[in-house]
């Protein structure tokens, strides 16, 4: 296990047994969430750091479950001792969104009245909902305010709405290749992936759960879709090009190019770790998030009471979530007087980037990083 490490995680859970409304109107009877932290929470509770997941993410950001695990968390570059976001100075937590599927209350979960798993009858959530969620468990660790909230992609989105719902709950906002709505293109892409589940025999209307099965074959189509949308054409030409498997054309519909090798393993990997409800409240959740729509489709308006000082971060291969998206929140902000940087990081990663160990990136997040203030433990005002 390597020095920079975080070293050996416990997963914790938080029962919150108190109704819950929705976005949608639904009122949940109580949802527990699974979360993991990192670091020393300091004596005025100053220096938390919430890192926010995005579409497959989950709690386990950094670290490993057991001294025998080989992968540690999915942001472990950017969160340790002596990373970016730096454990010896910055109390990290992050939790598994309500409707997920690795521990918190989702679709998988049993339902109380019925003993059985939500499945259908779990409804649909979106960011705002997620963040309120945050807030409530921020409450249960005594955090009256972050020094930080970081999330990329769907995360970044999390972040933006903690911005303008909690505006004196959040010092800095790191938002990294984000953006404040989706494309119409970006809604088909996570309709097309939708459908691949939905039209799987085995998806029994999201019931599944009863009969035994998964819809493997629809999660693993969405995932080869949404997979392709999250690298650049130049790293997939890089990467694998018009290689073939076997070194020649064999005139057939199976496994040809390394290319179809490389997103059939990717799908069949997920389709086996991931619970196809759960995808279909993300890619939903994601298509909802519009924080103008309430305002006129003015995003200007929407971000009138946004207060935190913001880092937007894109990627120049980045066309899911492209750079123009980005220029756009910060439009928004600077409207506002908002305290705003912006970088753009030439990387060849596609959206992906946001989740790699690219140096110009991770020097950008560590100086910004360093520069956040809080108090210390006796109560005056820190670094």
């Amino acid at each position: 296990m390597h020095n920079d490490s975080v070293g050996i995680v416990t997963p914790q859970v938080a029962r919150f047994d108190v109704p819950f409304t929705l976005a949608s109107g639904v009122t949940l009877p109580g949802f527990e969430l699974v979360f993991e932290t990192y670091g020393i929470l300091n004596a005025t509770a100053s220096n938390a750091v919430l890192i926010c997941h995005a579409l497959s993410g989950n709690h386990h950001v950094a670290g490993f479950h057991a001294a025998t695990e080989s992968v540690p968390g999915w942001w472990d570059n950017m969160i340790g001792p002596g990373k970016p976001i730096d454990t010896r100075r910055f109390y990290v937590i992050c939790c598994n969104n309500l409707g997920g599927c690795h521990g918190s209350t989702g679709p998988s979960s049993f339902n109380p009245s019925t003993g059985k798993p939500f499945g259908s009858s779990f409804p649909l959530v979106t960011v705002e909902d997620w963040v309120r969620t945050q807030a409530m468990l921020a409450d249960h660790l005594g955090i009256e305010c972050f020094a930080a909230v970081v999330g990329g992609s769907l995360g970044g989105m999390q972040v933006l709405a903690w911005s303008y719902l909690f505006p004196d709950r959040i010092n800095h906002a790191l938002v990294i290749a984000a953006a404040s709505k989706l494309t119409a293109q970006n809604i088909g892409f996570n309709d097309v992936a939708r459908q691949a589940i939905l039209s799987d025999p085995d998806f029994h209307g999201g019931d599944y759960y009863q009969y035994g099965v998964v819809p493997a074959r629809g999660l693993k189509l969405a995932r080869m879709l949404g997979h392709i949308t999250y690298l650049s054409d130049d790293v997939m030409g890089s990467r694998f090009g018009r290689l073939l498997q076997n070194g020649g054309i064999s005139f057939g519909f199976g496994v040809e190019f390394e290319v179809e090798s490389y997103l059939r393993y990717q799908g069949e990997k997920f389709s086996s770790i991931f619970d196809a409800n759960t995808y279909l409240l993300m890619t939903r959740a994601l298509d909802y998030f519009d924080p103008a729509h309430l305002h006129g489709n003015d995003l200007s308006l929407a971000f009138s009471r946004v207060r935190a000082r913001t880092l937007v971060v894109s990627f120049t291969s980045d066309w899911r979530f492209s750079p123009e998206r980005s220029r756009e929140i910060v439009k928004a902000l600077l409207d506002n007087r908002v305290d705003v940087s912006y970088a753009e990081i030439t990387a060849d990663y596609g959206h992906d980037a946001f989740l790699l160990e690219d140096p110009h990136y991770h020097a950008l997040i560590r100086i910004y990083m360093q520069h956040i203030t809080f108090g210390n433990d006796d109560g005056t005002p820190g670094l």
